[in-house]
């Protein structure tokens, strides 16, 4: 559970505390240093890493080639940036990602509210924020890149409405994937079971 006074801090201004805690729990990792691969639908295991230099080493390491998910909110590595060497130590500072994370995903909820029509009854927030939330790990909806998608502005009504984290659908990885710098084919294997590769006894490079 998020600290109520880093959400006050840190988070969009535009989320309720409630519903920054529930897409955290939804999408995110207990862990700032958290980084998490994976590549064609597969998950790679990575070494855990103990530092900010060691979590920015994996994802300098690996951004470009597959999907790099960082920190709390695990943010999409890459989204924004032309080459590696512009990714900042800030992706794995807990403030700082969820600031930029929380920012993105408010835009996703209005994207997703104006697809419905920008319905301003508190009732229909859970469905906004379930096809949200798939949208933040797909990297689209309704064939949209959300990542780099215009904000359409507005604002969502979510009032108190208490969002249950729903099932993890299963993410086709290839949008996400594309969204990626360097990467320009659609991975294969869409809706594949996530497979673990071992590769942190291969050295680095």
């Amino acid at each position: 559970m998020l600290d109520a006074a880093i959400i006050q801090k840190c988070a969009d201004p535009s989320l309720t505390p409630a519903v920054v805690e529930q897409f955290v729990q939804a999408v995110g990792s207990p862990d700032p240093l958290a980084v998490t691969v994976k590549s064609g639908g597969r998950l790679i295991l990575v070494p855990k890493a103990k530092t900010p230099e060691e979590a920015m080493g994996l994802i300098r390491q690996y951004v470009g080639q597959a999907v790099v998910r960082v920190g709390l909110t695990q943010f999409p590595a890459g989204v924004g940036i032309k080459d590696a060497s512009e990714l900042k130590p800030d992706l794995v500072d807990a403030c700082e990602n969820l600031r930029v994370g929380t920012k993105m995903f408010a835009k996703i909820l209005r994207l997703v509210a104006k697809w419905y029509g920008s319905p301003t009854s508190k009732e229909v927030f859970p469905q906004i924020f379930e096809d949200a939330v798939y949208a933040w790990k797909t990297g689209e909806f309704e064939g949209v890149g959300v990542f780099q998608a215009e904000d359409p502005g507005g604002e969502v009504e979510s009032g108190d409405a208490n969002v249950e984290p729903q099932d993890e659908k299963q993410a086709p990885v290839s949008e996400d994937a594309k969204l990626m710098i360097g990467q320009s084919q659609k991975e294969g294997d869409v809706g594949a079971a996530d497979m673990r590769i071992d590769l942190s006894r291969i050295g680095n490079k």
